[in-house]
């Protein structure tokens, strides 16, 4: 295929080879009142991430003495996410990587103090007002997390990462001349939606309508609504929109879209639904519903496919940032970076689960295939 006629291919990567992640089993997961089957954890995963886990788990215990013995020598750096560390991973070494492209590296001449909100954001405040009161030089995290960060300190340096439009969430005065002591990286969110239907619409038969799950306080929502419609449009394909705004009514709103013959379901994107993901890929799932999320950490846990920018290119850029600041720049002055990588993610156990073939082409076209 000429990759100047598929636009993923293009803007997937070009001439990148796919990285293909293998797992060998299944797990179950509880995650409230469903059993949710991970598709994701295998053999060789559960040790790495069971390592990972003790070991930012540790990090918060040992940081105290390992400051009061390091602070004049390294500078510190704060890295909060309202997610939980399981699945993310990848954006802790990618936040790494750029900030070894800056000139730090992790234990050497810096320190990183890792905290995670474990998808609950009343422990948002609490968890930003112990980071800052270990006085670190930067620090770093995502819009949710850095809402609780901006309200406890306008002194120290803030980096963000996140998909919704900066100034219009109130964080800077302007991209090019951000103001006060933030600055950060943006990541496309919103207008891929289109694509992500017409993922849906290559595996789904043409005779049944695709339906499109928006929560009403994502950012951009409106202009994620107005795309997705104008897509279907254009591909001839009927779309069922539907806005969920509470976790108690997605039993209703899975029911109400299979009483109405849905044929696949595209989850649009926000911190709520984000939160939320298991949920939502074991609801596809019970109810056989092919989906397609915004962000790989949605494949990663059970939907079929994720299609968006790729939020590890954005934290290595934000790792650049850090560092930059640590040599001593001034968040003010640094404009606010747009972060245009974007992957495409297929999970094939979920296929599996679901009866369904994809396409070899579609699977030559992926970044990243989790078996």
């Amino acid at each position: 295929m000429d990759a100047s006629q598929c636009p993923l291919m293009t803007q997937s990567g070009q001439g990148r080879p796919a990285w293909v992640r293998r797992t060998a089993q299944f797990s179950i997961q509880k995650c409230g009142s469903l059993l949710i089957p991970d598709f994701v954890l295998g053999a060789g995963e559960a040790m790495r991430r069971r390592e990972f886990i003790r070991l930012f788990s540790s990090t918060a215990v040992a940081w105290p003495l390992a400051a009061r013995a390091q602070q004049s020598a390294v500078p510190v750096i704060g890295f909060l996410r309202s997610t939980t560390a399981v699945g993310s991973e990848h954006l802790a070494t990618a936040f790494e990587q750029g900030l070894k492209d800056a000139g730090f590296v992790a234990s050497q001449n810096v320190a990183i103090d890792y905290r995670w909100g474990d998808d609950q954001s009343d422990r948002l405040p609490g968890l930003a007002a112990d980071l800052i009161s270990r006085r670190p030089a930067v620090i770093i995290g995502n819009i949710l997390a850095i809402r609780a960060v901006m309200a406890a300190t306008t002194a120290i340096p803030i980096v963000f990462v996140g998909g919704a439009d900066p100034v219009r969430e109130g964080l800077v005065a302007s991209l090019n001349h951000p103001g006060g002591n933030i600055t950060g990286v943006v990541f496309v969110s919103t207008d891929v939606a289109a694509k992500r239907l017409g993922l849906l619409h290559d595996l789904v038969p043409k005779s049944v309508p695709i339906a499109a799950l928006f929560h009403p306080g994502a950012p951009a929502v409106e202009l994620q609504k107005k795309d997705v419609e104008m897509a279907g449009q254009t591909i001839g394909r009927q779309v069922l929109s539907m806005d969920v705004a509470d976790e108690r009514e997605f039993h209703a709103a899975f029911a109400k879209l299979v009483q109405q013959s849905a044929g696949g379901l595209l989850i649009g994107s926000g911190p709520y639904f984000l939160s939320r993901r298991r949920q939502l890929a074991a609801l596809a799932v019970r109810h056989a519903l092919p989906s397609c999320g915004p962000l790989r950490s949605y494949a990663e846990v059970g939907v079929l496919m994720s299609y968006g920018s790729s939020q590890a290119d954005a934290y290595r850029r934000a790792g650049n940032y850090a560092g930059r600041i640590l040599k001593g720049e001034t968040p003010a002055n640094m404009p606010v970076e747009l972060a245009t990588k974007l992957d495409l993610v297929i999970n094939l156990a979920t296929a599996k689960a679901l009866d369904l073939n994809i396409p070899p082409n579609l699977l030559t076209l992926a970044d990243e295939v989790i078996e």
